[in-house]
């Protein structure tokens, strides 16, 4: 594995991982790829959250969107339950005074797959069916989940809580970016939306070659769906690691 690893995600996630990455020995770059931004117009997200008793349950589909709400919101209603993807949001949660056991909260068992799948799994969605639920995510993301949901008869809302958009490419991330692929580094990408922000990055900062610099890199995702993403941009070093900084961290400890 490259000795130098690269963190992308936004930059007020990234600093953990980074963290543990250095203390596991490893050299660290933070280049985060995604921007996370306010909206500019909450209204749509306060209106929602002055009527959180008209819902059977509120589903957040990242910590941004967790984030996002609760500097919206003082505070959650005790019997309000609540559904989230990993571990990372069950974190955020925590960090504003929701967790378990004053609080219900469902997530997926398997805690080494975390996503839209799995979490339906751990619904009750006999309960649920008939009933409104709220998904709380950015202002464009897959609709497997809010799908899913309304074919088991669910009645489901979906709400923006943040903006997520590629980091522009300035003068000075171009000039770091030329740098990091003139040698092979492993890329930490946590989002399909990130690593198609950096293939139009590479190309944009070295037309003929930023490309084929990238198949020289090594990437390390978290998910299958990330990975299919790669492969079809024509990445060669993919490395499909379990969910989570636990997840992530285990892979790396396990090549040499």
């Amino acid at each position: 594995m490259p000795d130098t690893l690269i963190v992308t995600r936004p930059l007020a996630q990234a600093g953990e991982l980074a963290q543990r990455l250095r203390e596991a020995g490893r050299d660290v770059v933070v280049f985060p790829l995604l921007d996370i931004q306010p909206l500019p117009d909450p209204t749509a997200l306060r209106a929602v959250l002055a009527r959180l008793t008209d819902f059977a349950l509120v589903a957040f589909v990242s910590p941004n969107a967790i984030d996002a709400t609760f500097a919206q919101l003082s505070a959650w209603p005790v019997t309000l339950p609540l559904a989230v993807m990993g571990e990372g949001s069950r974190r955020a949660l925590a960090r504003h005074g929701v967790s378990a056991p004053h609080y219900q909260i469902s997530s997926p068992h398997d805690t080494e797959r975390t996503d839209s799948q799995t979490l339906l799994l751990a619904l009750d969605l006999e309960r649920l069916r008939g009933r409104r639920v709220l998904i709380l995510r950015g202002e464009s993301g897959r609709e497997l989940l809010a799908d899913a949901l309304r074919a088991a008869g669910v009645v489901v809302e979906q709400v923006a809580a943040y903006r997520r958009s590629v980091v522009p490419l300035d003068a000075a991330r171009a000039q770091q970016l030329g740098t990091l692929l003139a040698t092979p580094h492993g890329w930490i990408i946590t989002s399909s939306q990130a690593l198609q922000g950096l293939l139009e990055s590479a190309a944009h900062v070295d037309p003929l070659q930023g490309v084929a610099k990238l198949q020289q890199q090594h990437f390390y995702v978290p998910h299958r769906r990330i990975a299919e993403t790669a492969l079809a941009c024509g990445l060669q070093h993919i490395h499909l690691t379990d969910a989570g900084d636990d997840g992530l961290l285990t892979a790396l400890q396990s090549r040499p």
